[in-house]
């Protein structure tokens, strides 16, 4: 089953990092946000991506580029221009970059992917967010209900902290927790083909053409997660996921 990423946005909330990057490419432990999303379907035995490029596409595929050729030991014989790699420890997957415009829409990238995706059930997320969903469960779920999409509902950790009362007194005092903003599309959807019923052309938009027409029609699941999720929206929450991938104990991080 293939799995595809949407990485084509302008990411304009995280302009500090996206001028000079496409927000998939935004590192967190030096490594880039579409390389945890990867590696954490690749846990659960994925290994072909489609990745739906746009805005600075062409960063996106040098680094894989780099990544192919510079990873390992390298010896290079100057004067023959001979290369030989040793060492060279990859992941077994198979990406395919995709350019599908920068100026195309979520549902639009999607459409331009049909004719890659063979007819079957695929999987979609967007580049900017990681979790510890259960893939394999997921997908159980989705079979379950016959319906053409799942689309996994997350509840955002909470923007402020939390205050709970005795009488004039804070009985308790909670950070930022991940509770009371209401559930919210969190990525991780799985997709029957009927959906490119929905797709029209570049400007569509995944979510409020085809994801709302899906829900009027009752043919969207949702798939409730109640574990860990954080997107990168903000130069906090890419501090944030820092910080926390620091500590060693990244909730995402599910693949060692």
């Amino acid at each position: 089953m293939k799995v595809v990423v949407l990485a084509g946005g302008y990411g304009t909330r995280l302009a500090e990092q996206t001028e000079i990057k496409p927000k998939p490419m935004v590192e967190v432990g030096g490594y880039p946000m579409l390389w945890h999303i990867l590696k954490h379907y690749a846990h659960y035995g994925h290994s072909e991506f489609v990745i739906a490029l746009g805005h600075r596409g062409d960063d996106i595929k040098r680094y894989f580029l780099e990544r192919t050729s510079l990873t390992g030991d390298l010896t290079i014989r100057l004067a023959t221009q001979e290369l030989e790699r040793q060492n060279a420890t990859l992941e077994n997957w198979t990406v395919r970059l995709i350019e599908t415009g920068s100026e195309t829409n979520t549902g639009g990238r999607v459409k331009r992917l049909e004719s890659l995706l063979d007819g079957g059930t695929f999987m979609l997320t967007y580049g900017d967010a990681v979790s510890d969903v259960d893939v394999r469960c997921l997908l159980k779920f989705h079979k379950t209900h016959g319906r053409l999409a799942t689309v996994t509902a997350v509840r955002p950790p909470a923007r402020f902290g939390g205050l709970i009362f005795d009488g004039d007194l804070v009985a308790q005092f909670t950070e930022k927790p991940q509770i009371g903003e209401g559930w919210i599309n969190g990525g991780y959807l799985v997709f029957e083909p009927g959906v490119f019923r929905y797709l029209s052309d570049d400007g569509c938009s995944l979510e409020a053409d085809a994801l709302e027409q899906m829900a009027r029609d009752k043919q969207l699941a949702a798939y409730r997660h109640e574990g860990f999720w954080q997107c990168m929206d903000t130069l906090r929450e890419k501090r944030l996921l820092e910080n926390i991938w620091q500590s060693g104990n990244a909730p995402w991080r599910i693949w060692d």
